[in-house]
């Protein structure tokens, strides 16, 4: 399906919507702008309203616009405005769970719930791997950025499955090198988001971590801290009203490996607030 523009202020947004019942916004994490282009398909997902949408500096929506995390959750809310959704089910990836929950922040009354991926949250550092890529951008290396990065957050054999899954996402990734190493991963640094602010969050939380996540991590980096098992710690420290779900037999490439077990997490997790 080809993809509709929103003109909204400053930036113009690429966005997908199919399906029609309770809506439900996609925001996807960094790097690739189509991470959750094989979920908009899953059956499980067919009574639900499904939005994805390419974030401001991804895709063709290059813009000069600020892009710090509250900067991307005001576009996430101006979108769902646009379309005339009054409250959604939230899911975010990675740095998209970064603006879920930003959004939830500054705007609960259009957060219906908030599915949590991964979320990158800076209390806990993500590792040398994610410096190192960053180096290397600024040395003029971008296809050599993308590929640190990844290796160091997904596993050496990232390639392969991404290949599969989304044969265009490679070659996307490397021209929006400038989005996520010269804009979304300083602004990351910069985001503060703490134990007050999860305080004020009331929204039903679904909290998804990939079995394998932490394993491939470490043995792309050879050792090195459970990062994103510490921080699903943290997320349930912060929310102990939130589901914890562990997702078998995959990694933080969750997306594009196991869409179709997501699915139905998701839809079960949506049906149960209704």
């Amino acid at each position: 399906m080809a993809l509709m523009r929103a003109k909204l202020g400053a930036v113009e947004l690429e966005h997908e919507a199919v399906g029609a019942g309770p809506p439900v916004l996609l925001i996807h994490g960094g790097v690739f702008a189509d991470w959750f282009e094989p979920l908009m398909a899953e059956p499980a997902l067919e009574n639900f309203r499904r939005v994805r949408y390419r974030r401001a500096g991804y895709g063709t929506g290059l813009s000069d616009a600020a892009l710090g995390i509250g900067d991307q959750a005001a576009h996430a809310r101006a979108l769902l405005e646009h379309l005339g959704i009054e409250q959604a089910h939230v899911v975010g990836h990675s740095s998209g769970g970064s603006i879920a929950l930003q959004l939830a922040r500054d705007a609960p009354h259009r957060v219906r719930s908030l599915a949590l991926l991964e979320p990158v949250l800076t209390q806990v550092p993500s590792g040398p791997g994610v410096a190192e890529a960053l180096q290397r951008y600024m040395s003029g290396d971008s296809q050599g950025a993308v590929d640190q990065f990844l290796c160091g957050v997904c596993g050496r054999d990232y390639a392969v499955l991404v290949a599969r899954a989304l044969p265009h996402a490679l070659a996307d990734a490397r021209r929006d090198t400038p989005t996520f190493f010269g804009r979304e991963l300083p602004a990351l640094r910069q985001w503060a988001f703490a134990a007050e602010d999860a305080a004020r969050l009331a929204q039903p939380i679904l909290a998804v971590l990939g079995e394998n996540s932490d394993a491939v991590r470490r043995g792309s980096e050879g050792g090195g801290s459970a990062v994103f098992a510490e921080r699903q710690r943290l997320l349930l420290r912060w929310f102990p009203h939130a589901t914890a779900h562990v997702l078998p037999n995959v990694t933080h490439l969750m997306l594009l490996e196991d869409p179709g077990s997501i699915a139905r997490r998701l839809a079960e997790f949506f049906s149960s607030l209704q």
